[in-house]
């Protein structure tokens, strides 16, 4: 048996690694009403208690446009929280995972982002997470796993598949933005991969997943549509008009084209599949469930 101790367990990945836990893994799941990750006493004397073979960190400040006004509590669980875990890992001797975000990069590049290409954060929540990766790393170095990824979505909590879903069945029409870039991804399949990497020992190092293939946000909208019709989840179909960003100011400037690049991840791991085929999976097993 392996023994994993999991941080961040009522977020999107936290429940899907949750649900997806493999026979040979002994876990131990503890949300923010558990442990508090800003207290390093505290993640350093569970990790001790609880021994732990790897230690997940799947916590995080996650409200981007939140963390512009609350950038305190935002670097507060992004930073100092991945800098207790990595500490508390190293005591420990445990592996640690630590999921970080395309919101490192500022979305400027044409090509997708290698693991090595520079940081360029945009906003308070991706400097957060940028900064909670150098903190892993000036503990741990490569023998820590950072698994950067994106636009994670699932049938637990708030995403942006479930908000597409509730406003198409309240409103008439919607308008979604065009012109930012990146690659949807179903959490269950990030669960998977992250549980395959426990085989895999030398998978570390920072490394990208996220499911294959890219979208704009109103790409992921229009096929949010089509196969929630076709799964039986909306009963009509609203037009949805593809507008820019400028169009629809937020709080937090967002990467206009953030895809990573996966080929090492991929041929480490296997290749996952196209956003589509994932986003239909999700709706089709949240229809039978």
């Amino acid at each position: 048996m392996k023994r994993v101790l999991l941080l961040g367990a009522q977020g999107q990945v936290g429940w899907e690694l949750q649900h997806s836990r493999p026979p040979f893994v002994e876990l131990r799941a503890l949300g923010r009403q558990d442990l508090d990750i800003r207290d390093a006493a505290q993640v350093r004397h569970m990790a001790e208690s609880f021994q732990p073979d790897y230690l997940i960190n799947a916590a995080a400040f996650t409200a981007v446009d939140r963390a512009e006004s609350e950038a305190e509590m935002a670097y507060a669980i992004n930073r100092d929280g991945a800098a207790h875990c990595a500490q508390a890992a190293e005591v420990c001797g445990a592996r640690l995972i630590h999921i970080s975000t395309d919101f490192v990069f500022d979305g400027s590049q044409a090509t997708p982002y290698q693991p090595a290409d520079p940081v360029a954060p945009l906003g308070v929540y991706g400097a957060s997470k940028a900064a909670g990766e150098r903190q892993v790393r000036e503990t741990l170095g490569d023998a820590a796993l950072i698994l950067r990824t994106a636009w994670v979505y699932s049938a637990h909590g708030n995403n942006f598949v479930k908000t597409m879903l509730r406003l198409m069945g309240e409103r008439d029409a919607l308008r979604v933005v065009g012109d930012q870039i990146g690659t949807p991804t179903w959490a269950a399949g990030l669960a998977h991969a992250i549980w395959t990497t426990l085989d895999h020992p030398e998978f570390t190092g920072i490394q990208h997943w996220t499911d294959a293939g890219v979208a704009s946000w109103y790409d992921f909208a229009v096929a949010i549509q089509e196969e929630a019709r076709a799964a039986g989840q909306l009963r009509r179909a609203i037009p949805i008009e593809m507008i820019a960003t400028s169009a629809y100011p937020t709080a937090a400037r967002r990467p206009a084209c953030a895809v990573l690049d996966k080929s090492a991840s991929y041929a480490a791991l296997s290749a996952a599949p196209h956003w589509r085929v994932a986003l239909r999976q999700m709706l089709i097993e949240s229809t039978e469930a």
